[in-house]
């Protein structure tokens, strides 16, 4: 039997959305300690899927089909799975990333096989554009991937299993006084699956290039010092601006810098004086403003009073960040 526990993530943004530059996306994120997705796995005839998390069959189609693909690559007659803990699906977590890894690792964990994420992730379909969930489910922490080459990606993903993931070219472990507040409003999920690669095509279509020369500037001048110095507001602002700055990219894809009615709660947030940076964590709806231990109960209030402000229903969460990888019991 093996059990593999993993978290959420927050995805900030892309480094280069352009066909102008050498290299495409590069993914900018950071690794939370919850929620968490916990896979249990005992080595089976077949492919046995249970779900103990409360959302049974739409957990457990997607489970079947990643345990599918895995017991192929690792040619096996089968597994037994059950969830535990799950994560919130599209909602800009990282969810799909985390599960098809920790299915992988569970079953290969149980059936005593070496476990490497990195190389098996493309042939699950994952790692096709952000490097940052494989990368967190590896080491953990603050991220930054190299992205892919522009002459290989063009406008479309190649087929799965015809990448690489991205390198990772930075990362630092964060203070583990830091706290992300997540707003999670009751809205329509993040794009996913063949309407994100529509969605994402028209953007780096259309993406101009002097964008990604400002983000570069963020993120080497400002986001990467502060990180590496544990200066918590400078950071949080700078994150901020890479948020802005990439969400002008994706206006035409959805409905303005930030997707309805993110932009609200992003604005509400911003005005609380204990929370540094606001901003969306990739298709959202997920909202995420970084603070302090000590004023975790003020910033949990200040993400109520933005869904209120915003006329929407919703849960506010309080999370670390996670400066290590996915643990494997065996």
């Amino acid at each position: 039997m093996a059990t593999v526990r993993t978290a959420a993530r927050l995805h900030f943004g892309f480094g280069n959305l352009s066909l102008a530059h050498a290299r495409l996306y590069g993914g900018v994120g950071v690794t939370l300690d919850t929620p968490q997705l916990i896979v249990e796995a005992r080595p089976a005839s077949s492919v046995i899927v249970a779900d103990e998390s409360g959302e049974a069959e739409a957990i457990r189609n997607t489970v079947a089909s990643y345990a599918e693909r895995v017991t192929e690559l690792l040619k096996l007659d089968g597994v037994s799975l059950t969830v535990h803990e799950r994560l919130p699906r599209h909602v800009g977590l990282g969810s799909g990333t985390q599960l098809a890894l920790a299915v992988y690792a569970a079953t290969a964990a149980a059936h005593d096989r070496p476990v490497d994420v990195r190389e098996t992730a493309p042939a699950l379909g994952r790692g096709g554009r952000s490097g940052i969930g494989v990368a967190g489910f590896e080491s953990g922490g603050f991220l930054v991937d190299g992205g892919h080459p522009t002459s290989q990606f063009t406008t479309d993903r190649p087929a799965d299993g015809e990448w690489t993931v991205p390198p990772v070219i930075a990362r630092h472990e964060l203070p583990d006084d830091w706290r992300f507040i997540l707003v999670l409003p009751d809205a329509e999920p993040g794009r996913n699956g063949d309407d994100e690669d529509a969605s994402m095509r028209s953007v780096v279509e259309s993406a101009d290039p002097a964008l990604a020369d400002e983000i570069s500037a963020v993120l080497t001048r400002r986001v990467l010092p502060a990180a590496a110095l544990g200066r918590r507001q400078e950071f949080g602002a700078a994150l901020a601006e890479i948020g802005r700055l990439n969400g002008a990219w994706y206006t035409d894809a959805q409905g303005g810098v930030f997707r309805p009615p993110v932009g609200q709660i992003v604005d509400e947030l911003g005005t609380h004086p204990t929370i540094d940076g606001v901003g969306q964590s990739s298709w959202g709806p997920t909202v995420y403003g970084l603070t302090h231990v000590d004023a975790i109960e003020s910033a949990r209030a200040a993400g109520r009073d933005a869904l209120a402000v915003a006329g929407v229903d919703g849960d506010v969460l309080v999370a670390g960040p996670r400066n290590s990888g996915a643990t494997i019991e065996e």
